[in-house]
């Protein structure tokens, strides 16, 4: 079974061009927000750059820690963390999707974490992404008399991320919005394994005896869409932006008000 870390190798397959148009400079002190088990934040160390891994995930920054040892990580909420100086930069791949309470927090948190002109790179599930596995999803629960499951992700439109940063106090550089269908190489079981780890919530919520059934179900109605000869393929969306907070000066976002202090790390 693939564990979240590891499952269909998407994060450090295409981290890398994320990386690259960050373009790290020597020195630039930079927050890999969302950073899982540190593999973007060890490249961007490599890189030259002074990084802070920063996931809610306690036992992914516990691992993080001791695979890298010799780099920065911190157990942080992105809706609400601070820090104590400011940045030249924050980045994030395949994590913002994931923050759903308030995505306009975690927004603000970035730009008040961030030095005027500090850049915002990242790539997140845009509108669309894993359509057809969520459908399979929605429709074996209905099969099974299930209520619908409450899905723990935020796929944005392309316009609607953009309004949100703009209104945050972003100029958005760079925005851009394409498909791109992603081999589970470590999924054998295909949708099914992809739900046990990315819809790992819902399914708790499914009671034990219908869980190998409804997860055979999801496998049959994601099949004619994602199966291919050559094994499973997932149907992702991605949202890739550069942003710059603006300078100091400028006028401020309608409604935004500084957080007031808190801890630091």
């Amino acid at each position: 079974m693939a564990t979240y870390d590891s499952a269909f190798g998407y994060v450090s397959a295409h981290g890398e061009p994320l990386i690259d148009l960050l373009d790290p400079q020597p020195g630039e002190k930079v927050i890999d927000l969302g950073c899982g088990a540190g593999l973007l934040t060890a490249e961007l160390h490599a890189r030259g750059a002074q990084p802070l891994g920063i996931d809610g995930n306690v036992h992914l920054i516990a691992q993080a820690t001791s695979q890298f040892p010799e780099l920065s990580f911190t157990v942080g909420d992105a809706h609400d963390f601070t820090v104590s100086d400011a940045y030249d930069a924050v980045i994030s791949m395949s994590a913002l999707h994931w923050m759903v309470r308030d995505p306009d927090a975690v927004i603000a948190r970035v730009y008040s974490a961030l030095r005027p002109g500090g850049r915002f790179v990242a790539e997140m599930g845009g509108a669309g992404n894993c359509a057809e596995l969520i459908a399979a999803m929605q429709t074996a629960w209905r099969e099974f008399g299930l209520t619908e499951p409450e899905l723990p992700w935020f796929f944005p439109t392309p316009a609607g991320y953009a309004g949100r940063l703009e209104e945050a106090g972003f100029t958005v550089r760079l925005l851009e919005y394409f498909d791109r269908p992603t081999r589970m190489t470590e999924g054998p079981d295909g949708a099914a394994d992809w739900v046990r780890v990315y819809a790992a919530e819902p399914l708790r919520d499914v009671p034990p005896p219908l869980v190998q059934p409804l997860l055979e179900r999801v496998n049959e109605l994601a099949a004619p869409a994602l199966r291919r000869e050559s094994g499973w393929v997932a149907d992702y969306v991605r949202l890739r932006f550069a942003a710059v907070r603006k300078a100091d000066g400028a006028p401020p976002p309608p409604g935004f008000e500084p957080f007031p202090p808190g801890p630091s790390f």
